[in-house]
């Protein structure tokens, strides 16, 4: 049995592809996590809303029945900021994956994906959850009482990249605008 690099998480699991949801599910279990699986994405927002501060993990499919991938992760990080969720998915667009990062998703996956990707997106979300650890306590340790939260450098980059394209399409439409029409 692989062992987790720290303590067991807390991670739910949600896809209505069965064999998807198993696999995530026994690869987890197989790592000493504990796992809560749901195909619906209606129960799992409810489930979420009942229990806020349960789940550490995450993994979300896209598209669901119900409620889809994008209304958990909402759900999700308004129950419990610290969440981390990761968004899979076999349809695959920029505009979902934009909006999945945007909504705060630490993750977008692509199906099929390989278990290695899951290992190490979960060493990641081992080491975040260290250094905020080790960020409380340098911050107690010259009395700063809340650390403020960082903003996600992926969102960062989304919001030059949003101001880039704002420029380029005010330069276009200045030159097509200024251009006689044929």
């Amino acid at each position: 049995m692989p062992q987790t690099a720290s303590r067991p998480l807390n991670v739910l699991v949600v896809d209505d592809e069965p064999d998807v949801r198993d696999l995530l599910v026994e690869y987890f279990r197989d790592r000493g996590h504990t796992v809560t699986a749901f195909s619906d994405g209606r129960a799992t927002v409810q489930e979420i809303e009942q229990n806020p501060s349960r789940y550490t993990l995450i993994v979300s499919d896209l598209q669901l029945p119900g409620v889809d991938g994008l209304g958990v992760l909402k759900a999700a990080r308004a129950a419990n900021p610290s969440v981390v969720v990761i968004i899979v998915t076999g349809y695959a667009s920029l505009d979902s994956a934009v909006q999945a990062v945007r909504l705060g998703a630490y993750d977008y996956l692509t199906k099929p994906f390989s278990l290695g990707q899951i290992d190490v997106i979960v060493q990641r979300v081992f080491e975040r959850q260290a250094l905020e650890a080790e960020n409380r306590h340098l911050a107690r340790k010259v009395g700063i009482r809340e650390v403020p939260e960082p903003r996600g450098i992926a969102i960062d980059r989304l919001d030059a990249i949003d101001a880039r394209l704002a420029r380029i399409e005010e330069l276009l439409g200045r030159i097509l605008g200024a251009r006689p029409r044929l």
